[in-house]
């Protein structure tokens, strides 16, 4: 990796006339701006203000009316924000524009809890200081349109493709040049690859990004999503990451594998040959933690309203507090599928989940249940996820998910007083605005008829 003093360098030499910055909001999504080369060396090292708005609305920009964070009352003020190096890449699409990712910080200087970006590196350093690195990788599964939507004027989007064509040769042919613009630009972007295909649905496609640490993991993916819309935009291909388009169509998921390495990062303390199911009795633990802890920190998984549109029986998405060894129809399916790459495949989370939230969630409940020492009393599901309830199910909508959070001790104990007050506080509201609109299924069923 480059020193900071090497960037800077590298900065200078290269031509670069111009740098863009960005930080990731409580949605998990990138706002940021480009600032002449000049300004990025005199910010680079002290840091710069950037509008604490951005924890202070939602994803369409409306300002929170119960968020103690910031807001009328504060003024909106700076919040400060620091470069992290580590970060650096260039977009291969915008001429190799060079790019950073930021970090707030408070007045005194230590990290803003609130931030989903920080609250990673505050459950990695907790893992880090229990003696284990953790490794993850995300997936992901979005739909394409060949039409610009504008729904606010009844523009309906196209699919990119029709039918239902899961794993189909054809349809990426079809679309050879987009496709392969997402492998090959996103590997010049340092967001790579692992597999790239379509998906049962129109138009859909999905990619499991290479796994590394995971805080870099969570950069991956953030980047990923954001990277896909941009270059799906420069073909003319709108790309979305909703968690559930259509109800007669399957939802999208954001499923993340994960395991944990010794401190020489050169054993996977999930493996262990000696056992029946390869798996060992940490991997039984953390799987024992993800469970017990899943019901009071879904939101973390599923933050939208949409997100438990997607959450339904019979869809390839869980419902019940299940695991299970290779088993797509449980929340949590166990993969000991050998030395290196025994993992834990987390799948409640959907494709509009924030990253570092969702690999927070995961790895915090996770590590719970090692500290606890937890015994993984579940027995594993044999056949349908759906139809095994003994263990309980999940929350059914986002206000109900919210409260139970809400309520709960054992989030702050996972993740802080302060990000858990803040972040219930955005999905109260989320749930407020969704609750005062009249919708298009309430005009058809009661305008005329009832």
């Amino acid at each position: 990796m480059l020193s900071v003093t090497d960037i800077l360098q590298t900065l200078n030499a290269s031509g670069a006339k111009k740098v863009k910055l960005a930080v990731v909001d409580i949605d998990g999504i990138l706002r940021g701006k480009v600032v002449s080369l000049e300004k990025f060396l005199g910010i680079a090292e002290k840091g710069f203000g950037f509008c604490d708005v951005v924890f202070g609305w939602d994803s369409s920009d409306v300002a929170y009316d119960n968020a103690n964070y910031t807001g009328w009352h504060t003024g909106y003020p700076d919040a400060q924000a620091v470069v992290d190096f580590n970060t650096f890449r260039k977009i291969p699409w915008e001429n190799n524009l060079p790019f950073f990712l930021a970090d707030f910080r408070k007045n005194d200087g230590s990290e803003l809890e609130i931030s989903p970006r920080n609250l990673l590196k505050k459950i990695i350093a907790q893992s880090e200081k229990q003696g284990y690195n953790a490794y993850f990788a995300q997936e992901f599964e979005w739909f394409n349109f060949t039409k610009p939507s504008n729904f606010l004027t009844d523009t309906k989007p196209q699919h990119l493709t029709p039918g239902m064509f899961g794993y189909s040769v054809l349809r990426a042919s079809q679309n050879s040049e987009f496709f392969n613009d997402i492998f090959d630009q996103l590997a010049k972007f340092n967001v790579p690859i692992e597999g790239l295909h379509t998906e049962t649905g129109p138009g859909v496609y999905e990619a499991a990004i290479l796994y590394t640490n995971t805080l870099e993991a969570a950069d991956r993916a953030v980047l990923f999503k954001a990277g896909v819309k941009e270059i799906a935009h420069r073909h003319g291909i709108m790309a979305t990451f909703m968690a559930k388009f259509s109800e007669n169509l399957p939802g999208c998921s954001g499923h993340v594998h994960q395991s944990l390495w010794d401190k020489a990062k050169k054993k996977n303390l999930f493996h262990d040959a000696k056992t029946k199911t390869g798996m060992s009795s940490m991997m039984e633990s953390y799987i024992a933690g993800q469970l017990h802890c899943l019901p009071y920190i879904l939101p973390m998984y599923a933050p939208t309203i949409n997100s438990y549109k997607r959450l339904v029986v019979g869809a390839w998405a869980p419902t019940t507090l299940t695991w299970a060894v290779d088993n797509r129809t449980t929340a949590l399916r166990a993969l000991p599928t050998g030395e290196k790459s025994t993992r834990l495949e987390t799948r409640v989370v959907g494709s509009d989940s924030n990253p570092y939230l969702a690999m927070a969630a995961c790895l915090a409940s996770g590590l719970y249940g090692v500290k606890k020492k937890l015994k993984l009393k579940t027995p594993q599901t044999i056949g349908s996820g759906y139809a095994d309830v003994k263990n309980g199910t999940l929350p059914r909508n986002l206000a109900e998910a919210t409260e139970a959070m809400k309520t709960s001790k054992l989030a702050e104990e996972l993740f802080g007083k302060e990000f858990v007050q803040h972040f219930v506080q955005t999905r109260e509201w989320e749930w407020k605005q969704f609750s005062k609109v009249v919708t298009d299924w309430e005009l058809k069923r009661y305008f005329e008829i009832i």
